[in-house]
């Protein structure tokens, strides 16, 4: 007999009427006979229900989809929603504990059901799953289905509600503790006897009885502290969705701590939807009612029904005298906001009068007259409002910001900042109004004030004025600032921060201010000297200054200097001790000194990135420096002499040097140097412990180098026409580390230069290729443990210069050959392909001398063993059997692309090409005939070969094959792809024989085909 417990959360979807949580427990018992469904009626019964609540009651009678009927029973544990129906709850001492007494009853008739059953035997599964949706912690121990004395253990830790067993799964740690496969047993099995899920084996067949069904339990403590704690983290829109889900969420998303800020932001709410959201949570501290359509009503519903409003925002409306009389009457406002309004009725002053309040932001609105008394205000803002006088009566008042008031007269400014002694930040950023005079009753009234912005204040000039408490002043764009004015600005001596952006009549900059840190100076179209002197100074901002032509800095805080586009810059003295990083971009102006700013000898010893980009004037750079890491030089044209000496770069940038005939790195740290961008370089110094790879590509007058780089692994000197032999034998010596050695285009390399390759040990890649070479016997004696050779257009090699390769075993780690576009016959090239069965790569591109590539056993000038063979008399069938025991070739690459004059390719199983993967015929004009028998052989590449005719495939493991361009026919495609059981791809496009119509054919003869490509359409 099986038991299966089935649980289902169920929830309604209409905010009245919903039910916390449904918990729907099925018992599903199966014998031999059949199967059938027993109902167990446990908790509160549905009748308990309201009429409302029945309405989201969720139940309904499943059917079986197939076998013998079937009966479903469920249990229904409803929350109610009234608190007198709550403390009902899983009161089972009525109805309930009878409907136990029938499940224990209807358990015993299930063992006497077993007993019969059980000489048959039948494997069972159980599964026991106790999982707790509580916040962390240990999974909650089972409780028992059936018994009685539930009403304290049913309920959570604060007693709030009951709990509610469901089938939820906690996918947590808790899930792989809680859930327990036992396994079969195949022992005699009483029905009434169920398996305690903790015990497996043997062990788990124990007598069970009501206080030991909590096994079988599944339970979800979903309690209100948990809600609490999700919806905190939910918006006011979230909550409302939330609410509709049932009653439980509707009481948790509710509570009052959510809703204590009362937020209706340009949302359209009537008078009386706000009175029943303030009656609702009269806890409210804060309310946003900006962009309503009716803020006086509202704000005046706020005020009478919220007595703990500590935050009040408004805006987009007209705000009455009412509203500011009863503003008095809110005692626990501490913050005020009103954006975009009109205040009062536009002809008597607006009072605003609170004793609390600490702050106010009157921001973009009209009023004519204003007075504010607040005697615990700290922070007020009448930015950009329209207002010509202001009264101020705010003895705590800390942060004045009246930015961009244009109404506001000298006088009147001068009256409210006055009035504010204890003010310690001031902005009266475009107030065109503000004169000297009122900067000098600022300065004997507010001697606390330590930030003021009076930017975009043309009438100001400092001259007669002395701000000693300031710490930050900002005066962007006045007009009135000139070279005067830092006579005044050197004065305070506790100034920290100075931007002077935008001052058009400011020609120099001269401060001796231990304190300032940061200083800007951007767009100061005429200035032309700055002289700083701070020890604490730590940025520094000097752009599109086209003037500027003197720069002199000390500092010991100073990490970074950035410098760009200074176009007139000449002379820049440094004594900057903590300097890391100097950007000097496009400093158009600068000439070699700059060099001894920056050397040993300068002011900057910690310096480690310098940027000279640009700078065109320099022609002779010399570094010597311990600590510069990173150097730039890109588009400097006009250097035509560079000498480094610093044993720590690791980075320089060359780029755009075209113009760079001697350059010298010695030492440095450089781990890789690319020269090649220099094509005029003509002598060349390095030595670098620690390079690795060189770059002379390109220089092609380099005549002198030295080249010292014990740990160097890739030289790449191609195009080096100049170089010599006794350079390849100094740099063999001083790199004897060298495995990439490229030599392409260098002439003047011979035998000797050739020979002293013996000192590299570990050269295994050499490139020879578009040299003179006639005799390679230096490279076959002095690189043995060579794996790449190109010879690529060495037209002066004999058809004998390879036979040690074949003949005398020459370099027997070589695997990759390269001898395109050579000279070599017919002859030498089919002797180089049956001799060196080691290869892999083999590329005979352009090779105008092949004729035919026929691996064929019958033909004699393959193997110089078949060849005697034969010479002696031996018979064809001994010729057969002598290639099975020749060994395999290890091919795996042949290129023979733009063979003009190779007409026959016929590769059969008897040439052993095992390995061979890939095959490149392309561009071979003359081809007429390709017979292929290689098991291995994936990509074939006939492209362009307009004669070809006839194509032999006998290719199992071929996925790619490409006869664009080919004059081949239909019919011998298909009877070359019949063979090829793995082919994927098939490109005929431009094929003038085969119709795009036919695919189908194709795909017919080949149904492993997934790509073919053809003129008119790709499929």
């Amino acid at each position: 007999m099986r038991i299966c417990c089935f649980a289902f959360l169920c929830f309604g979807e209409k905010e009245e009427d919903s039910v916390a949580t449904c918990n729907l427990c099925y018992f599903y018992c199966r014998n031999k006979e059949g199967s059938y469904m027993r109902e167990s009626l446990l908790g509160n019964a549905i009748e308990d229900m309201d009429d409302n609540d029945s309405e989201l009651g969720f139940w309904a009678n499943f059917h079986n989809g197939g076998g013998s009927g079937s009966g479903l029973g469920l249990r229904v544990d409803g929350e109610r929603a009234d608190e007198e129906e709550t403390n009902e709850m899983f009161d089972l001492d009525g109805e309930s504990s009878k409907k136990s007494e029938d499940f224990l009853l209807w358990l015993n008739d299930v063992k006497t059901r077993g007993a019969a059953d059980g000489a048959s035997g039948s494997q069972e599964l159980k599964v026991d799953v106790n999982l707790n949706l509580g916040l962390g912690g240990e999974p909650s121990s089972s409780t028992a289905m059936v018994a009685t004395g539930r009403d304290s253990s049913d309920r959570d830790s604060q007693n709030k509600r009951p709990k509610v067993h469901s089938f939820s799964l906690d996918w947590g740690t808790q899930f792989e503790n809680e859930f327990h496969y036992l396994r079969p047993h195949h022992d005699k099995f009483d029905d009434g006897d169920l398996p305690d899920s903790t015990i497996g084996g043997d062990d788990a067949t124990n007598n069970i009885d009501a206080n030991k069904m909590d096994n079988m339990e599944v339970r979800m403590d979903l309690t209100d502290d948990l809600l609490h704690m999700v919806f905190s983290f939910l918006e006011h829109i979230d909550l409302c969705r939330a609410a509709r889900v049932c009653r439980q969420w509707r009481d948790a998303s509710s509570h009052e701590d959510f809703w204590r800020y009362l937020n209706f932001e340009n949302c359209y709410i009537s008078v009386q939807q706000f009175e029943d959201m303030c009656h609702r949570y009269p806890n409210a501290t804060a309310v946003n009612i900006y962009g309503t359509p009716a803020i006086h009503p509202l704000v005046m519903k706020a005020i009478s029904s919220l007595r703990n409003l500590e935050v009040l925002t408004l805006g987009k409306g007209q705000l009455g005298e009412t509203f500011f009389q009863a503003l008095t009457d809110c005692h626990m406002l501490k913050s005020l906001t009103i954006n975009d309004a009109t205040l009062g009725n536009g002809i008597q002053e607006t009072p605003i009068y609170h004793d609390r309040l600490r702050d106010l932001q009157i921001v973009k609105c009209r009023v004519v007259r204003i007075s504010i008394r607040c005697p615990q205000l700290e922070t007020l803002s009448l930015k950009r409002s329209s207002m010509p006088h202001a009264v101020l009566n705010c003895p705590l008042l800390r942060e004045l910001d009246i930015a961009s008031c244009h109404k506001l007269s000298d006088a009147a400014i001068r009256s409210a900042v006055t009035s504010c002694p204890l003010l310690e930040s001031l902005d009266m950023s475009n107030c065109s109004c503000v004169s000297d005079e009122t900067l000098q009753g600022i300065a004997q009234h507010c001697v606390h004030l330590r930030i003021l912005d009076a930017s975009y204040c043309p009438n100001i000039s400092l001259e007669s004025v002395r701000l000693n408490m300031l710490t930050v002043l900002k005066l962007h764009s006045c007009e009135g600032i000139t070279s005067a004015s830092m006579v005044a600005i050197a004065s305070s001596s506790l100034l920290e921060v100075l931007e002077l952006d935008n001052c058009s009549l400011l020609t120099s900059v001269s401060l001796d201010l231990q304190r300032l840190k940061n200083i800007r100076l951007v767009h100061c179209r005429k200035f032309i000297d700055l002289n700083l002197r701070s020890s604490v100074l730590s940025s520094i901002t000097v752009s599109n200054c086209p003037s500027l032509q003197r720069i002199s800095i000390t500092s010991n805080a100073l990490k970074k200097l950035v410098l760009q586009k200074q176009e007139s810059l000449t002379t820049l003295a440094l004594q900057c001790h903590s300097l890391q990083e100097v950007d000097l971009t496009e400093c158009e102006s600068l000439t070699n000194a700059i060099c001894e700013v920056f050397g040993s000898g300068g002011g900057c010893p910690m310096l480690r990135s310098l940027v000279l980009d640009s700078c065109e004037r320099l022609t002779t750079v010399s570094f010597q420096s311990t600590s510069l890491v990173s150097l730039s030089l890109g588009g400097c044209r006009a250097i035509t002499s560079l000498e480094l000496k610093c044993p720590y770069l690791e980075h320089v940038s060359l780029d755009g040097c075209d113009h760079l005939e001697s350059a010298s790195f010695s030492p440095v740290g450089l781990k890789s140097l690319n020269m090649g961008i220099c094509p005029k370089l003509n002598v060349l110094y390095v030595e670098a412990p620690l390079m690795v790879s060189l770059e002379l590509k390109g220089c092609g007058v380099l005549s002198k180098a030295f080249i010292y780089c014990p740990l160097l692994t890739t030289l790449d000197a191609s195009f080096c026409s100049q170089l010599q032999d006794d350079f390849l034998s100094a740099t063999a010596s001083s790199c004897p580390l060298i495995e990439s050695l490229v030599l392409m285009s260098c002439p003047s390399v011979g035998p000797d230069g050739l020979s002293s390759l013996r000192c590299l040990l570990s050269l295994t890649y050499l490139d020879l290729s578009y040299t003179f070479l006639v005799n390679l016997q230096p490279v076959f004696d002095s690189c043995l443990y060579l794996k790449v050779l190109k010879l690529q257009a060495c037209k002066y090699l004999s058809d004998t210069s390879l036979e040690p390769l074949y003949k005398g075993n020459a370099l027997p780690a070589l695997c990759e050959l390269d001898l395109s576009y050579g000279m070599l016959c017919q002859s030498a090239i089919e002797e180089l392909l049956a001799g060196c069965r080691h290869l892999t790569h083999v590329s005979l591109n352009g090779c105008v001398n092949m004729h035919d590539l026929d691996w064929g056993f019958h033909r004699s000038g393959l193997s110089d063993v078949n060849s005697s063979h034969e010479l002696f008399g031996g018979s064809s069938g001994e010729n057969l059997l002598l290639h099975e025991h020749e060994p395999n070739r290890l091919l795996q690459n042949l290129n023979c692309v733009g063979c003009p004059n190779i007409k026959k390719v016929v590769i059969p199983p008897t040439a052993r090409c095992l390995h061979l993967s890939s095959l490149n015929l392309s561009l071979s004009s003359n081809l007429k005939e390709v017979d292929i028998s290689c098991c291995n052989l994936l990509f074939l590449n006939l492209s362009n070969c307009n004669s070809l005719e006839i194509l032999k495939l006998d290719c199992p493991r071929l996925t790619s094959l490409f006869l664009q361009s080919c004059s081949i026919d239909e019919e011998a495609v298909e009877t070359a792809i019949t063979h090829c059981n793995v082919l994927e791809t098939l490109d005929v496009r431009f094929c003038p024989k085969i119709s795009p119509l036919s695919m189908s054919t194709l795909r017919l003869a080949c149904p492993s085909l997934k790509r073919i490509f053809s003129s008119l359409a790709t499929t």
